[in-house]
């Protein structure tokens, strides 16, 4: 129990006190989250990434995040096709089970569990899915609609991106920023992990529809809370990776559904209400979940 009470609860009582927030004052959650895109998790990213020792472990993380996402999209067209869901229940579901909580929720767990030598590995997996998320979430969320194009348009517009190819860059040129600048970016990145925890209680507060299509739910939540951190167990026996990388994404793969994947679900009009009841419900059992893998682990 001492793992819930030292990583888990610490971080839901964050989480809880942006949900009631929400509920009490119905604030613009938007807004929260362009500071967040565009002022903090740029220099978050940045800054751990500047920092960072770049190694093989890199490698297999990026490897893996698209293979994760690959083999999700895969069983997601296979039940779709056993159930005969039409293409938006498909759609809805591979935006829930395809995209986890690397940022709002990944980062303090693995944060608080594994110490800050894990963070930019973490921050790199956070970056990485975002690209993920604002380009294939795009186009699953809009395929009916919007399309390729505005997926590709959509990545473009992410702020981290600038900010990871940037951190490579100087990383690979050997770069020095002033110390001034450097104290400054990481003033602004430290905020980036409490106001994203908050910002997740926020939007789950915003949630007002559910729609409790057991099926889609019950399958889309045992992909996401036991399948994904199984197959991440598989990845890690097969590859034999460092322990601390494995330790990582077992961690990360066992989060919950993003809660931006939301916002592009009522964007698109792609079951928005099935999308926030898979996230809500997947996020309530994570409680239990990641305090059960952490043990284990």
């Amino acid at each position: 129990m001492s793992l819930f009470f030292n990583v888990i609860l610490p971080i839901m009582l964050v989480f809880a006190t942006g949900f009631i927030l929400q509920r009490i004052r119905v604030l613009d959650v938007k807004s929260v989250s362009a500071v967040c895109l565009y002022i903090l998790s740029p220099a978050l990213v940045f800054i751990s990434l500047y920092d960072a020792e770049f190694n093989n472990g890199y490698v297999v993380i990026l490897v893996y995040t698209f293979l994760l996402f690959g083999i999700m999209v895969l069983l997601n067209k296979i039940l779709a096709r056993i159930f005969k869901w039409s293409q938006n229940i498909e759609s809805a579901s591979i935006l829930a089970t395809g995209f986890m909580n690397s940022g709002n929720y990944g980062l303090p767990v693995v944060l608080f569990a594994l110490g800050p030598e894990a963070l930019p590995y973490a921050v790199f997996i956070m970056v990485i899915q975002g690209l993920q998320n604002n380009f294939f979430g795009v186009y699953y969320a809009s395929r009916s609609t919007s399309g390729m194009k505005q997926a590709l348009m959509n990545v473009m517009k992410m702020p981290t991106t600038y900010a990871m190819f940037i951190a490579f860059i100087f990383q690979f040129l050997d770069v020095s920023i002033p110390i001034s600048m450097y104290d400054t970016l990481s003033m602004v990145g430290d905020a980036a992990i409490p106001v994203m925890m908050i910002m997740l209680g926020m939007q789950l507060g915003s949630m007002t529809g559910i729609k409790l299509n057991w099926q889609v739910i019950t399958s889309a939540v045992v992909l996401k809370m036991i399948g994904a951190p199984l197959i991440a167990f598989i990845f890690i026996t097969l590859s034999n990776v460092d322990p601390l990388i494995g330790a990582i994404l077992l961690i990360i793969s066992a989060m919950p559904t993003a809660a931006t994947t939301t916002m592009y679900a009522i964007e698109f009009d792609t079951e928005p209400e099935l999308v926030s009841s898979i996230t809500f419900i997947a996020t309530l059992i994570s409680i239990v979940s990641v305090t059960v893998l952490l043990n284990i682990m």
